[in-house]
């Protein structure tokens, strides 16, 4: 019985020593990120601003009335809105600074990179160094496309500097750091791993956003997403929330980027990025088919603008761009990407599908306008309509007053969609179809010859423009 106990607490014994042996290799497997922080941290700075406000004229100024015994919503009321009087307003007040974000010093003579949304409306910007000095900046320029800013600070000698990487080089799963002020807690530390690369956002087409799940609030913005070299490999800019907290979504701007726009920031002030001038969508499984390709890939091409670098280039509606100066375009959201790190004035080249065969164009690149002109909206139709076609709708010839203003050569206008394919496929009156089966519809008796030979059980697609706005859409027949 003796013997048994201690054969017992020997096999217990050994067991718990081989656990601690396990639960010792796997935190030796996991990274230790001190001295990283220790070495980076004096290079993180924290981001403030002023702004001007306007103060309210003092109760008993001249030329304000005696809000003794109102209400309290009644005083507000008149004190928010009641014009100075005689005696003259208060001047503006300089706010007290504000802790916006966060930001880092990328060369010892001063320069910091942040966000632009951290210092947008700002009257002055301060930034406060790791040793608690609070300097004034100056803002050098601003690129609200990438969501970037670049300060100045004085220092009166070396700072530390953060070293740069290149997310080039980043892969999903690889672990990554952030340095920032979240809700005003400077030099928190939070870290995760890379989730994905060249994400898009809406309404930021021009950065392929890096994915992480390392935590990042208000606060953190602007601040250096760090791997475990210590290289800044991203700026933090944006979360994904719904509850205005961190959601386990929070995505950098690549640091290869940024450090473009850091360099044109400092020549020039401010940032030109290349364009092509299309309108471009994804291409799904039933384009694919439809325009000869074996599987979804590339940027189809839905509109061309005008005098455009596309529309001089020899690009055509139609065109699948699989490629763009050797880089394949998988998604459509890759196109952006690639065009807008070209300088305006180089030349690219394209690899195109066109009529089902693969193409190579060369076109110089242009300049992305301030703002992307809009198309104007369709002009109400006045010719005949005409019933006699497969897909059950109503069409009518485009006048040539209609064409000059959406910038065609040919198509035809929904007057009325009944039952039949175009109502299953989301055609609307006011829509212009100008290309059907990859073939251009000149006029109504040559789309109603078209819809008559489309073949059944097979993809077909569909150019519409629709308030100024060309895309592709595909339908089946059946037999």
């Amino acid at each position: 019985m003796h013997m048994l106990s201690v054969q017992r607490w020997m096999l217990v014994a050994s067991s718990v020593l081989m656990l601690g042996w396990q639960s010792a290799g796997m935190a030796r497997g996991l990274p230790d990120f001190t001295d990283l922080v220790e070495d980076v941290s004096p290079a993180v700075v924290n981001i403030s601003t002023t702004q001007r406000v306007t103060n309210r004229l003092p109760m008993g100024a001249p030329g304000m009335p005696d809000l003794e015994g109102l209400p309290p919503l009644f005083r507000e009321f008149f004190e928010r809105s009641f014009p100075p009087g005689q005696g003259g307003q208060m001047p503006p007040e300089r706010q007290a600074p504000q802790s916006l974000g966060s930001g880092f010093i990328i060369s010892r003579d001063g320069y910091v990179l942040t966000n632009n949304h951290v210092i947008a409306d700002a009257e002055e910007i301060f930034v406060r160094l790791s040793d608690r000095r609070e300097l004034l900046a100056e803002l050098v320029g601003a690129d609200p496309r990438s969501d970037l800013a670049l300060l100045k600070i004085d220092a009166g000698g070396d700072l530390p500097v953060t070293r740069m990487g290149s997310s080039a080089d980043l892969k999903p799963g690889e672990w990554v750091l952030a340095i920032g002020s979240p809700f005003g807690f400077d030099y928190s530390v939070t870290a995760g791993i890379v989730s994905a690369k060249g994400r898009s956002l809406p309404n930021e087409n021009y950065v392929p956003f890096i994915q992480t799940d390392v935590a990042i609030n208000p606060g953190n913005s602007g601040g250096p997403l760090l791997n475990l070299d210590g290289e800044v490999v991203g700026i933090n800019s944006q979360i994904f929330t719904r509850s205005g907290g961190f959601m386990g979504l929070s995505f950098a701007i690549p640091v290869d980027v940024a450090m473009d726009v850091v360099e044109q920031l400092k020549a020039n002030g401010s940032v030109q990025r290349g364009w092509l001038g299309v309108v471009i969508q994804e291409v799904n499984k039933d384009l694919a088919e439809s325009f000869g390709l074996s599987r979804p890939a590339g940027a189809l091409v839905a509109q061309i603008m005008p005098q455009g670098p596309a529309d001089e280039g020899g690009l055509q509606v139609g065109d699948v761009i699989l490629s763009f100066n050797g880089q394949d375009i998988v998604m459509s959201s890759d196109l952006p990407h690639a065009v807008g790190l070209v300088r305006p004035g180089t030349e690219a080249t394209l690899v195109v599908m066109r009529d089902k065969r693969r193409q190579t164009l060369r076109m110089e690149i242009g300049a992305l306008p301030e703002d992307e002109a809009a198309i104007a909206a369709t002009p109400r139709d006045t010719a005949p309509a005409n019933t006699d076609n497969r897909l059950g709708v109503v069409v009518v010839e485009l006048s040539d007053a209609q064409k000059n203003s959406l910038d065609v050569r040919s198509g035809v206008a929904v007057r009325e969609v009944r039952q039949g394919p175009g109502a299953m496929v989301g055609l609307r009156p006011g829509d212009i179809i100008t290309d059907l089966d990859n073939r251009p519809v000149e006029s109504v008796k040559e789309f109603n010859a078209i819809t008559a030979e489309l073949p059944t059980n097979r993809s077909v697609s569909m150019r519409v423009i629709r308030q100024g706005r060309a895309s592709y859409i595909t339908f089946r027949l059946a037999e």
